[in-house]
C-alpha cells in the first residue's frame, strides 16, 4: 500500500470543513484505501477512534442500511457527545435517497463528511440540489506510473521499457499488482469490467441488450483516441448484422462515461477560445480494460501512449480538451488555474516527416503558452520554442 499523496494534499485543507467531501472514481481505483488513509491521518492528529465512523455499503455487515432513514437512525445512535465526528461513507450510491441523510447530518450535527461513489452521476440530481455550494469534489484515478514505481520500489533510473509497456498495456488498477502473471491480471480485469457493466451500467440504466453494449465498448476500445462519429458506429453495427438507433447509442455512451470506463474529451477551438459541442474523443480511464476488451485487433501503440498522457494530465488536475486549429488538430489542450499547455503525443520521432508533422501542429497557435511534443525518444528534439520530452521523464515528474 502507498499513500496517495497526489489526492491527500488536495483533500487535507477540508478535513475540518463542514463542506461534504465527495470522492468519485471508477470501481477499484483506490477510493476505499484513500478513505482509510484520511481516517488514519485524523487519528494520528488525536481524533478518538470511536469518533471515526466508517461504513462500506458493499459490505454485507451494513446490508440493513437500505434507505436514508436507516442510515440516519444508525448514525444518530453512534453519536454520543458534542465533539466532532468524522463520517466515512464508501459507495454510498447503494443507499436509497442517501442525499437526504447526508444533508441532514451536515445541517444538524457536528460532523465532517466524506463520501465515495463509482458513478459520475453522484454529483448530479438531488445531491447537487440539496448540497448546492456545500460540497467539494475530487476525481480519483488508477495509479500513475510514479505510484507504480513507488509500490514496486523502483527508482527512475531502474525503470525499464518492459515495466513501462506493462503499465501502458495493463494499466494502473491498484489490485492488479497483486498478481504475478498476465493470465491472472486478465482474469482480474475481466471480472472488474463485468462488475462495472452489470452494476453501474446495465442495472442503473435498465439496459436489456447487454451484448450490444459490449460490442460498443469493443468498438470504442479499438478506436480509442479517434474522433467519435455516430454514423461510423452505426455502420460498424451494420457490418456485424446488428442495428442500433442513435438514441440507444447515446444512451450506451452515457452509461459508459457515467461508470467512468471512458472519459469524453471535447474539442476546444484554440483560435476562438471556446468549447465545441461535437466531434468528441473518448479515452479509457484505465488502459488495462482496453487490453481485455480489444478482442481480435492489434492496438496501435501511439494511441495507447496518447491515452496514458491524457490520464496523466487529468490526474495532475488539468481540464483536458482536444485542440482544434484552423488547419488541423492538437492532441491536448490542458488548462489549470487559467493557464494552458499544449501537447502532441507520438510513439517515436523516427523520420523527418513525423518530426515535421508533430512540431508543425503548433504552427497555428499564436499564444506563448508552453508547447510540448512527447515521445519515447531519448534524444532531445526540442526546437523553435517547442519542448520535446521523453515519455518516461514526463510521467515521472
Amino acid at each position: 500500500m502507498i499513500k496517495r499523496e497526489d489526492y491527500l494534499v488536495r483533500i487535507r485543507p477540508f478535513y475540518e470543513s463542514d463542506l461534504v467531501k465527495v470522492i468519485v472514481g471508477i470501481r477499484r481505483c483506490g477510493k476505499s484505501v484513500l478513505l482509510r488513509q484520511i481516517a488514519e491521518e485524523l487519528q494520528e492528529k488525536g481524533t478518538e477512534p470511536d469518533h471515526l465512523l466508517y461504513i462500506n455499503f458493499e459490505d454485507l455487515e451494513f446490508g440493513m442500511l437500505q434507505t436514508a432513514m436507516d442510515l440516519h437512525r444508525y448514525i444518530k445512535e453512534k453519536i454520543k457527545d458534542s465533539k466532532k465526528y468524522y463520517l466515512f461513507f464508501d459507495e454510498i450510491q447503494n443507499v436509497e435517497d442517501f442525499e437526504k441523510a447526508i444533508n441532514s447530518f451536515r445541517a444538524t450535527m457536528n460532523v465532517s463528511i466524506f463520501i465515495t461513489g463509482s458513478n459520475s452521476r453522484l454529483l448530479s440530481g438531488e445531491l447537487a440540489t440539496l448540497l448546492s455550494g456545500r460540497y467539494v469534489s475530487f476525481q480519483i484515478y488508477p495509479f500513475r506510473l510514479r505510484e507504480v514505481c513507488e509500490l514496486k520500489g523502483i527508482a527512475k533510473e531502474q525503470l525499464t521499457e518492459d515495466i513501462l509497456l506493462d503499465y501502458v498495456i495493463w494499466g494502473g488498477m491498484p489490485q492488479r499488482f497483486q498478481f504475478q502473471t498476465e493470465a491472472e491480471t486478465k482474469v482480474f480485469l475481466t471480472d472488474l469490467y463485468n462488475s462495472i457493466v452489470l452494476r453501474d451500467i446495465v442495472q442503473r440504466n435498465k439496459i436489456k441488450e447487454v451484448d450490444g453494449l459490449n460490442r460498443l465498448v469493443e468498438y470504442m476500445v479499438t478506436n480509442t483516441s479517434q474522433t467519435f462519429s455516430a454514423v461510423s458506429i452505426t455502420k460498424y453495427f451494420e457490418s456485424i448484422n446488428r442495428k442500433i438507433s442513435t438514441e440507444t447509442l447515446y444512451g450506451y455512451l452515457d452509461g459508459i462515461v457515467s461508470a467512468m470506463i471512458m472519459k469524453k474529451a471535447v474539442r476546444y477551438d484554440i483560435r476562438g477560445k471556446k468549447i465545441l459541442m461535437r466531434m468528441d474523443k473518448y479515452y479509457l480511464t484505465d488502459t488495462g480494460i482496453g487490453s481485455i476488451k480489444n478482442t481480435g485487433f492489434k492496438r496501435e501503440i501511439g494511441a495507447m501512449l496518447e491515452n496514458v498522457v491524457y490520464n496523466e494530465l487529468l490526474t495532475r488536475g488539468y481540464e483536458v480538451y482536444v485542440g482544434k486549429t484552423p488547419k488541423g488538430e492538437i492532441d491536448f489542450v490542458a488548462i489549470k488555474d487559467g493557464k494552458k499547455e499544449y501537447y502532441q503525443v507520438t510513439y517515436l520521432l523516427a523520420a523527418e516527416e513525423v518530426i515535421k508533422r508533430e512540431f508543425e501542429a503548433f504552427s497555428h497557435v499564436a499564444d506563448n503558452y508552453p508547447k510540448y511534443v512527447i515521445s519515447m525518444d531519448k534524444f532531445d528534439f526540442s526546437r523553435e520554442g517547442i519542448i520535446h520530452k521523453n515519455l518516461v521523464d514526463f510521467l515521472m515528474e
